[in-house]
């Protein structure tokens, strides 16, 4: 069974597919810095989930620390290396727009460089649905062009999937792109829509609704992100392919890009309404003007995953909000 580095293995994606992975039988180390972005205790709790796990073991470093992440990689020798910490959020990067580039930018660079070193048979790196940016040709396919980033954030994504494509060409090393659709479901950031509207619905405080509630999200249920990664694990895309129907394939260089979404838009207010009926009880509501750096919609096409994989999330918004709301009130005792 092949051994996989998961960078972010304490944060909410990399915890669930760390989980995943360990229960199919792999081997994982986890690599994460357990910064202060959200609360700590949050992550250290994954973290105690995953080291239960026999074949679990984890190194606390930053990405930007190259000599570590490179010490630990030659030690575990992973076969493949799936790349999600970063610094995350769209409004978080208005306010410290250095953090994303030492994370984001010289962080992954670490990684490429070690997947290089290593020769590693797949590295596998998320990406972001806000790449899209201004977009408004909807669904989002890979084969649209993505130049109207509107968030340091979404351009730090951007600017991964532009130097993976380079060393995936200059090394011949086989990389993924995965862009993800607004993820959600337990174990969730703090910072994100649901686990904020939950928190405050139960509290009986106001929820802000930006763009007055006029706001479509492709809402990815983050079981269904996962079993898309695990089915991409062990697809390494080759030279050869040449953009499959034009979609998200390079046809120079062993590389794709593939979105991983839900595939319907959701309104916001529809998504509210479902947890109002989840919790039994209304939000108080404050409408707001649009924030800077958001997007008023996304949508994914999943056909290219599909067409990889044979397979299509499908978890429905209302059924996974339920799962949220069941774990929020039990790790929280409510």
């Amino acid at each position: 069974m092949d051994k996989v580095l998961v960078t972010g293995s304490a944060g909410f994606v990399g915890f669930h597919l760390s989980n995943f992975l360990l229960k199919k039988g792999y081997e994982v180390h986890g690599y994460d810095g357990i910064t202060n972005y959200y609360d700590i205790e949050l992550k250290q709790n994954r973290h105690k989930i995953l080291f239960q796990k026999k074949n679990f073991k984890a190194t606390t470093g930053m990405l930007e620390d190259y000599e570590k992440l490179e010490v630990l990689s030659e030690k575990f020798k992973p076969d493949i290396i799936v790349h999600l910490a970063a610094q995350a959020g769209v409004r978080y990067s208005l306010e410290n727009p250095r953090s994303y580039i030492n994370s984001n930018i010289v962080g992954t660079f670490n990684v490429m460089e070690i997947a290089k070193k290593l020769k590693v048979k797949h590295l596998l790196m998320a990406s972001t649905s806000s790449v899209y940016g201004a977009n408004t040709n909807m669904p989002f396919d890979e084969s649209q062009k993505t130049e109207t980033q509107l968030s340091i954030y979404a351009a730090t994504k951007k600017a991964n999937e532009n130097m993976a494509h380079s060393y995936s060409y200059l090394w011949k090393m086989p990389i993924t792109m995965f862009r993800f659709f607004t993820v959600y479901g337990p174990w969730g950031r703090p910072d994100m829509a649901l686990f904020k509207f939950v928190k405050s619905i139960l509290n009986n405080e106001p929820i802000d609704i930006y763009n007055n509630g006029e706001m479509f999200r492709d809402f990815t249920y983050v079981e269904d992100l996962v079993n898309g990664i695990f089915l991409l694990l062990n697809k390494p895309p080759l030279k050869s392919d040449k953009g499959q129907s034009g979609l998200g394939n390079s046809t120079v260089a062993p590389f794709r890009v593939v979105n991983i979404g839900n595939s319907q838009k959701i309104k916001l207010t529809d998504f509210i309404e479902a947890i109002e009926e989840c919790i039994g009880k209304s939000a108080i509501k404050n409408y707001m003007p649009m924030q800077i750096g958001d997007v008023q919609a996304t949508w994914a096409d999943s056909t290219f995953l599909k067409n990889l994989t044979g397979y299509s999330p499908k978890t429905n918004f209302k059924e996974g909000i339920a799962h949220f709301v069941k774990w929020y009130k039990e790790h929280y005792k409510i």
